[in-house]
């Protein structure tokens, strides 16, 4: 079912994006909550004239984006945890943990941007990887390593 959405949702999309999604989901979740709406060919062709009058703002925004990014590339981030046996963490280090990380270096990227492949937390050491969504259209992959201390 095509759907147009008019919030941010997690795991989903941005505003403003067309995603085709599972009926029910749409239907009982997303439509009700005021998530998103049907992708009708009339809201489809306002949606558009929106966007093309935030061209502005949007180019800015992808500005900003590649200024976060420089200064994403040029941080090497390593993580000391406490560790058991066979390199197992005591706890897990989650997208809440790099945030926090990344807010003590001044980047500003809220949690639900970062999101760790796999089962969303980390409890091993190593290196490891997070992709980051600094803006709709651009996601930047993270590298980072746990360090045993």
């Amino acid at each position: 079912m095509k759907i147009l959405l008019k919030k941010d949702v997690e795991n989903l999309g941005f505003q403003y994006d067309e995603l085709d999604v599972k009926p029910g989901y749409a239907r009982n979740y997303l439509i009700p909550k005021g998530y998103a709406v049907l992708a009708l060919p009339g809201i489809i062709k306002n949606t558009r004239e929106i966007l093309m009058q935030r061209s502005k703002k949007e180019n800015f925004l992808i500005e900003k984006s590649k200024e976060i990014e420089d200064k994403l590339r040029k941080l090497t981030i390593k993580i000391p945890a406490k560790v058991g046996k066979g390199g197992k963490l005591f706890g897990s280090i989650n997208n809440q943990e790099l945030m926090k990380i990344l807010n003590k270096e001044g980047i500003s990227i809220d949690k639900k941007f970062i999101r760790i492949p796999g089962n969303k937390i980390i409890k091993t050491i190593g290196k490891h990887q997070a992709s980051i969504r600094l803006h709709r259209k651009h996601e930047f992959t993270l590298n980072f390593e746990v360090l045993a201390y």
